[in-house]
């Protein structure tokens, strides 16, 4: 059998989210991290990563871009996303503080309605949360 790699461009949107959980899921590994995969976003989270030492265990909502949504606040969820090749795992409530104090996201319609979210966050945003790439 000869194995062909996959164009990501290709891929539906689950299979993109599956595809994107794999690759996450390998470098947190890394760290000492186990993911599984959840099927019905459980408490908002698209995965748990728990830590090896068992002291931690990580409810992750996984986007393809960086994003913020008023509904997940308070509910102690990380946000994953990928940019520029890098991932970023970050709580989802401290995102939003960053994203505050570096933006004028919270004063658009769009946070208004719900939500916000960019595949191309400016340099100093990347900036501020860069000790959450991984």
């Amino acid at each position: 059998m000869k194995l062909q790699k996959i164009k990501y461009e290709e891929l539906t949107a689950k299979q993109k989210e599956i595809y994107n959980f794999q690759r996450v899921a390998a470098q947190l590994a890394d760290y000492g991290f186990n993911c599984i995969k959840l099927d019905d976003d459980w408490q908002g989270a698209d995965f748990l990563a728990y830590h090896k030492d068992g002291d931690r265990t990580l409810k992750v909502q996984l986007k393809s871009r960086l994003s913020i949504y008023g509904k997940y606040e308070g509910k102690d969820l990380w946000m994953c996303f990928p940019n520029e090749g890098s991932w970023y795992l970050i709580p989802h409530d401290r995102l939003v503080e960053i994203v505050g104090e570096h933006t004028r996201w919270l004063c658009s319609p769009s946070w208004e309605s719900g939500g916000y979210s960019s595949g191309s966050p400016s340099k100093l945003l990347l900036q501020a949360i860069s000790e959450f790439r991984l």
